[in-house]
């Protein structure tokens, strides 16, 4: 078994530095590449990315800050990166802020400490001690969900994916709604998303729509859904995460309210807990992990000085389920 770069540089025929620099993900011929690639897998060659850390200015280590771990959105954005980086030869260190804002500005310089080549951010908002740490360490770092003019983001169409859901729920003739969703000081989900949903519904002169604000928490959203059941019961509440959503049906149920035929429920993200549950949930589907995979492409291309788009935008997708009741079939 060879154990070293010289010997992968020896039996490719290469120069030592030509090895080192595939391995850190730097260009090399296709045809080189493939040569390389082959004797590795053959010989079952593992890079001790350890000891090149030492040895390099710059590691093939991308630090990920995430707001929460227990969260579908977080799990699938996080995978994509993974195998994104792993397939280039980077590797991922997680730093997770259990919704700290304090410890995700201490997570960024802590991992400019570390040596670690580029930073993604999976942000829940964006504020001028996140702008002041980027732009301080001076090492890329690419935001995730939220967006910056000053920073390189990749967002979800979150205009996009309300507006789908407010021209739905009219389709189904539903015109006494409820809108539950977040604090806006969450960029994309407390104001895009609302907005979108508005940017439709606006339209339509009989409609009568209320909008109140919970947590991201399943269970702070069955508080907040009991506490509006009890005050009026809408044709239809949209939520504004899957996880909300969950929480209107626990709060439903337990107030005897039947889904769809008294009070119809849609939600945010495509998690698939949705597809099981009964009546399976409408909602509007989130690519997560292919949106990991390009803000891990995205942050390689920039941690090797090569030009990414400042904003990169995911493509949403409404999937129609039962727990939207048609009320009429004229109504549009």
């Amino acid at each position: 078994m060879i154990k070293t770069i010289s010997d992968i540089a020896r039996m490719a025929g290469v120069a030592k530095s030509t090895v080192s620099r595939y391995l850190n993900g730097g260009p090399v011929s296709e045809r080189t590449r493939q040569k390389i690639e082959h004797i590795i897998k053959e010989q079952n060659y593992v890079p001790n990315t350890f000891a090149q850390s030492l040895k390099a200015k710059k590691t093939n280590i991308i630090g990920t800050v995430v707001p929460r771990l227990d969260s579908f959105a977080s799990s699938q954005t996080l995978m994509g990166i993974d195998e994104e980086l792993r397939k280039n030869h980077y590797q991922m260190l997680i730093s997770n802020t259990s919704q700290d804002m304090d410890r995700e500005i201490e997570a960024i310089y802590d991992f400019a400490r570390q040596k670690i080549s580029g930073i993604i951010l999976l942000a829940a908002q964006v504020t001028k001690a996140h702008l002041h740490a980027i732009a301080e360490i001076n090492i890329p770092v690419i935001l995730v969900g939220q967006q910056h003019e000053q920073v390189h983001s990749l967002v979800h169409n979150d205009d996009q994916a309300g507006f789908l859901m407010g021209q739905h729920v009219l389709s189904k003739g539903h015109r006494k709604i409820v809108y539950l969703g977040v604090t806006e000081k969450d960029e994309a989900v407390g104001i895009r998303r609302k907005n979108g949903f508005r940017r439709a519904v606006d339209a339509c002169s009989e409609c009568e729509v209320s909008y109140y604000e919970t947590g991201f928490k399943m269970s702070d959203a069955m508080a907040a859904a009991s506490l509006i059941l009890k005050e009026q019961v809408p044709s239809i509440m949209v939520c504004a995460t899957d996880n909300i959503a969950l929480g209107v049906f626990k709060a439903a149920h337990l107030n005897n309210i039947q889904i769809p035929e008294e009070l119809s429920i849609t939600g945010f993200g495509g998690y698939d807990i949705t597809e099981i549950i009964h009546p399976a949930l409408t909602t509007v589907q989130y690519h997560y992990f292919q949106a990991g995979k390009l803000a891990a492409h995205n942050i390689i291309q920039l941690v090797l000085e090569q030009k990414v788009d400042m904003l990169s935008v995911m493509d949403v997708e409404l999937i129609q389920r039962e727990s939207v009741d048609k009320l009429a079939a004229n109504r549009v």
